[in-house]
Protein backbone atom coordinates (compact mmCIF):
# COMPACT_ATOMS: atom_id res chain seq x y z
CA UNK A 1 0.00 0.00 0.00
CA UNK A 2 1.49 3.41 -1.27
CA UNK A 3 -0.96 6.04 -0.06
CA UNK A 4 -0.37 7.72 3.11
CA UNK A 5 -3.36 6.50 5.88
CA UNK A 6 -4.97 8.32 8.42
CA UNK A 7 -3.84 8.95 11.68
CA UNK A 8 -7.17 7.97 13.11
CA UNK A 9 -7.16 3.98 13.37
CA UNK A 10 -11.39 4.04 12.03
CA UNK A 11 -10.80 6.52 9.12
CA UNK A 12 -7.48 3.80 8.05
CA UNK A 13 -10.70 1.17 8.07
CA UNK A 14 -12.99 2.57 6.22
CA UNK A 15 -10.70 3.75 3.73
CA UNK A 16 -9.73 -0.06 3.45
CA UNK A 17 -13.53 -1.63 3.64
CA UNK A 18 -15.72 1.55 3.55
CA UNK A 19 -17.01 0.62 -0.09
CA UNK A 20 -20.42 -1.33 0.44
CA UNK A 21 -18.96 -3.51 -2.37
CA UNK A 22 -15.81 -4.35 -0.44
CA UNK A 23 -17.75 -5.81 2.21
CA UNK A 24 -19.75 -7.51 0.45
CA UNK A 25 -16.67 -9.15 -1.19
CA UNK A 26 -15.01 -10.08 2.21
CA UNK A 27 -18.15 -11.59 3.18
CA UNK A 28 -18.15 -13.59 0.40
CA UNK A 29 -14.53 -14.58 0.36
CA UNK A 30 -14.70 -15.42 4.17
CA UNK A 31 -15.95 -18.70 3.41
CA UNK A 32 -12.95 -19.17 1.06
CA UNK A 33 -11.68 -18.79 -2.25
CA UNK A 34 -13.68 -17.81 -5.03
CA UNK A 35 -13.75 -17.38 -9.22
CA UNK A 36 -14.98 -14.10 -10.36
CA UNK A 37 -18.01 -15.78 -11.98
CA UNK A 38 -18.84 -16.53 -8.63
CA UNK A 39 -18.38 -13.69 -6.63
CA UNK A 40 -19.99 -11.70 -9.51
CA UNK A 41 -23.30 -14.48 -9.29
CA UNK A 42 -23.46 -13.70 -5.15
CA UNK A 43 -23.43 -9.90 -5.52
CA UNK A 44 -25.83 -9.49 -8.49
CA UNK A 45 -26.23 -5.75 -8.25
CA UNK A 46 -22.33 -5.19 -9.09
CA UNK A 47 -21.45 -4.88 -12.28
CA UNK A 48 -18.15 -6.81 -13.94
CA UNK A 49 -16.28 -3.26 -14.42
CA UNK A 50 -16.87 -2.37 -10.28
CA UNK A 51 -15.58 -5.96 -9.31
CA UNK A 52 -12.77 -5.94 -11.20
CA UNK A 53 -11.92 -2.31 -9.91
CA UNK A 54 -12.69 -3.16 -6.12
CA UNK A 55 -10.83 -6.83 -6.41
CA UNK A 56 -7.59 -4.88 -7.59
CA UNK A 57 -8.40 -2.62 -5.15
CA UNK A 58 -8.23 -4.84 -2.46
CA UNK A 59 -5.53 -6.69 -3.83
CA UNK A 60 -3.25 -3.77 -3.68
CA UNK A 61 -4.36 -3.17 -0.23
CA UNK A 62 -3.50 -6.60 1.10
CA UNK A 63 -6.65 -7.66 1.62
CA UNK A 64 -7.16 -10.24 -1.52
CA UNK A 65 -4.52 -12.49 -2.96
CA UNK A 66 -5.43 -13.47 -6.73
CA UNK A 67 -4.05 -16.39 -8.24
CA UNK A 68 -4.23 -16.84 -11.68
CA UNK A 69 -3.67 -20.51 -13.74
CA UNK A 70 -2.21 -21.00 -16.99
CA UNK A 71 -5.05 -22.52 -18.20
CA UNK A 72 -7.22 -21.94 -21.54
CA UNK A 73 -9.39 -20.39 -20.87
CA UNK A 74 -7.89 -18.87 -17.97
CA UNK A 75 -9.25 -19.69 -14.19
CA UNK A 76 -8.73 -16.82 -11.92
CA UNK A 77 -9.37 -17.20 -7.98
CA UNK A 78 -9.60 -15.31 -5.55
CA UNK A 79 -9.17 -15.71 -1.56
CA UNK A 80 -8.14 -13.60 1.34
CA UNK A 81 -4.83 -12.62 2.68
CA UNK A 82 -3.80 -13.11 6.09
CA UNK A 83 -4.39 -9.58 6.45
CA UNK A 84 -7.93 -9.70 4.80
CA UNK A 85 -8.69 -12.53 6.85
CA UNK A 86 -7.81 -10.71 9.96
CA UNK A 87 -11.07 -8.34 9.30
CA UNK A 88 -13.34 -11.88 10.56
CA UNK A 89 -14.32 -10.41 14.06
CA UNK A 90 -15.30 -6.72 12.24
CA UNK A 91 -17.62 -8.37 9.85
CA UNK A 92 -18.91 -10.69 12.26
CA UNK A 93 -19.53 -7.73 14.27
CA UNK A 94 -21.22 -5.99 11.50
CA UNK A 95 -23.33 -9.39 11.03
CA UNK A 96 -24.66 -9.48 14.59
CA UNK A 97 -25.12 -5.71 15.03
CA UNK A 98 -27.18 -5.75 11.59
CA UNK A 99 -29.25 -8.48 12.80
CA UNK A 100 -30.20 -7.31 15.79
CA UNK A 101 -31.30 -3.89 13.91
CA UNK A 102 -33.44 -5.83 11.39
CA UNK A 103 -35.37 -7.60 14.79
CA UNK A 104 -35.66 -4.47 16.09
CA UNK A 105 -36.89 -2.64 13.90
CA UNK A 106 -39.56 -5.90 12.98
CA UNK A 107 -37.63 -7.13 10.14
CA UNK A 108 -36.02 -9.95 12.15
CA UNK A 109 -34.48 -12.74 10.26
CA UNK A 110 -34.28 -16.72 10.96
Amino acid sequence: MTKPLPCCPVETTLLLIGDKWKVMILRDLMTGTKRFGALRRSIPAISQKMLTQQLRAMEADGLVHREVYAEVPPRVEYSLTETGESLRPVLDAMFVWGRQYQRDQGEGVA
